[in-house]
């Protein structure tokens, strides 16, 4: 099944993990905090979201489908 394998293979690691990480973690604080303006309140939990998603699954599709990996070879 080689079409499941591009939906489901790990290709986000090291700096790119951290940085993910990060980034989504700052936008939940910030977001609790109420640092966040009521109009951008969205559009930072929307990124925040795919940066923790996207670290904790080690995926990115955008990085599948083009071809492009940063998590290192098994």
């Amino acid at each position: 099944m080689a079409g499941l394998d591009v939906l489901t293979s790990e290709n986000v690691g090291g700096i790119d993990l951290l940085a993910r990480s990060l980034i989504g973690s700052l936008g939940v604080v910030a977001l609790s905090l109420g640092l966040v303006p009521d109009t951008y309140s969205y559009l930072v939990g929307f990124f925040a979201f795919i940066g923790l998603y996207t670290a904790l699954t080690r995926h990115c599709l955008p990085y599948s489908l083009l071809g492009f990996s940063t998590a290192g070879k098994k």
